[in-house]
């Protein structure tokens, strides 16, 4: 993968979440082994691969630009990259009350495999349920989440 700049990915992230991570953490993900982010100009997604598993650390699209298919094609151009790095498996955590994510990713192939009680804190407090998603890549490598 190319080099990013964490700075970019901070700026978007920030955008795009109310509680976003910072240009240092950012850069700390991004010198783990096998981390890389698939970046466009709206939007960007960050992947961990270790061995035959890979996790969507996060996905962010600038608001204005959602809903126009950046998530999904996101999804899939990192899924592919995590499938060439080695990665059987792809899982995530999304809130559960996230709609249009868990739309996005079910389109794309994800089964909710578990669940992480109260996993998310919002702004005033209140905690939501982490469904915790999966991908079996292995099946169909050459078509997995593809928008």
């Amino acid at each position: 993968m190319t080099s990013v700049d964490p700075a970019i990915l901070a700026r978007l992230h920030a955008q795009a979440f109310a509680a976003p991570w910072s240009e240092a953490e950012f850069a700390d993900l991004l010198n783990q082994a096998g981390v890389f982010a698939v970046v466009e100009p709206d939007g960007f997604i960050l992947i961990r691969v270790v061995l035959d598993e890979a996790e969507i650390l996060t996905l962010a699209v600038r608001p204005e630009a959602r809903r126009a298919g950046l998530g999904g094609r996101l999804t899939g151009q990192g899924a592919l990259a995590a499938a060439r790095a080695g990665a059987a498996r792809l899982f995530l955590e999304v809130a559960e009350d996230n709609t249009a994510a868990r739309a996005l990713y079910d389109r794309a192939g994800f089964r909710q495999i578990g669940r992480r009680k109260a996993y998310y804190a919002a702004p005033d407090g209140a905690r939501t349920d982490a469904l915790v998603l999966g991908l079996d890549m292995a099946k169909n490598p050459g078509e997995a989440a593809l928008p």
